[in-house]
């Protein structure tokens, strides 16, 4: 079943580490709502009759957002779309940016997922990563999202961080469970092309872990994550059974999916098609009624042969049956070449029929899909 994505790309302060397209002032606010409404409802006819299962509003910080104004997005989207009565209706949020009564009220209008972008809980690493919230305010947020009738709660955390010991960073992921979280994803501080961070880095203002200590780090999170119940659905998402996100699942297992606003992507009927990342052109082509369509494609077989294989290795594996069904083609016979000193190093394991990373491969995923895809 397919899904909806929604970019929000207002922050109040970029982080250092992101490359995600956003803005650093919500003074377009106003115009920019009413462009993505009038997008909304312009494309509403590419869904014909399609139903969709889930809702995810990213950015940028979506939370910037008021009540009124998540309301009319709310309203438009169930008003041009097919979306299920159980729908996974997800919002990003920083914890600088919400209170008591804005979770409320975005419960109150069919939000029943939301994402915190905490990253650490503590103040030093907040301040290095240019977070606007203090570990207080995380706290703070998660308890009020709790009180506002949200079971289902993501914390994004940050291992890998400069200076971090094994020791800060799984205090991290316990006060994570102990404030009764159903979903955990932990993300390993990468420098981007582009960003802050990779200035500082190539400006030597900044020195990065050496790869054995992010190793070590991802280790002791997938078992520790294991110890508590947490299953590792995707090599950087953890969840309690039954929290998994529904979204996310679509993207891994390459479902259809629409997406909205400024720098977002979509893929449909094995198209692919994303929005020009740029706010204020985006704002101006809506509002001279025009898509504002930066570029699309067609997905070849080979194009989706890749992404199947690089997204189900990092999640649920490449199953034989359906990688045949998709593809009218043996995925052993396909990849053989490639696959069998893989298998044979045990960084592969082949699980009646279903291919999928070890324990010892994870930590070379990137490397292994690249030679397998």
């Amino acid at each position: 079943m397919p899904h909806l994505y929604i970019h929000i790309p207002f922050c109040e302060t970029k982080c250092i580490y992101c490359d995600f397209y956003s803005v650093e002032s919500t003074d377009e606010k106003g115009r920019f709502l009413e462009a993505l409404l009038w997008e909304l409802e312009e494309r509403a006819g590419e869904a014909g009759d399609t139903v969709f299962e889930s809702v995810f509003l990213g950015g940028g910080t979506p939370s910037l957002l008021d009540a009124g104004q998540m309301e009319r997005l709310m309203n438009t989207l169930r008003k041009h779309y097919r979306i299920t009565p159980d729908a996974e209706v997800t919002t990003e949020a920083n914890p600088g940016t919400t209170s008591l009564e804005k979770l409320r009220a975005y419960r109150e209008l069919g939000i029943n997922r939301i994402s915190f972008g905490v990253q650490s809980f503590h103040d030093d690493d907040l301040k290095f990563l240019s977070r606007i919230h203090t570990a207080d305010e995380a706290r703070e947020s998660i308890a009020n999202a709790h009180e506002a009738g949200f079971d289902n709660i993501n914390l994004d955390l940050m291992f890998s961080l400069p200076g971090q010991t094994p020791q800060r960073w799984k205090a991290n992921l316990e006060e994570a469970r102990q404030l009764e979280t159903k979903h955990i994803s932990c993300y390993s501080l990468t420098v981007e092309n582009g960003t802050a961070l990779a200035t500082m880095v190539r400006n030597r203002a900044v020195t990065m872990p050496p790869n054995e200590s992010d190793a070590l780090l991802f280790e002791r999170t997938m078992s520790t994550m294991a110890e508590w119940g947490f299953r590792q659905y995707e090599i950087s998402n953890y969840a309690l059974p039954g929290y998994e996100c529904r979204h996310n699942l679509g993207y891994w297992r390459l479902a259809d999916y629409l997406g909205f606003g400024p720098s977002a992507h979509g893929t449909w009927n094995e198209h692919r098609r994303w929005n020009v990342s740029n706010l204020r052109s985006y704002i101006e082509a809506c509002e001279r009624k025009e898509l504002p369509i930066a570029g699309g494609e067609y997905l070849t077989r080979e194009m989706r042969q890749e992404e199947f294989i690089y997204l189900r290795l990092r999640s649920e594996g490449i199953n034989s049956i359906e990688y045949e069904a998709r593809f009218g083609s043996d995925f052993y016979t396909d990849r053989g070449a490639q696959l069998q000193p893989l298998l044979a190093g045990e960084l592969l394991i082949d699980r009646e029929g279903t291919i999928k990373l070890s324990e010892k491969g994870i930590l070379f995923a990137d490397e292994i899909c690249t030679r397998l895809a």
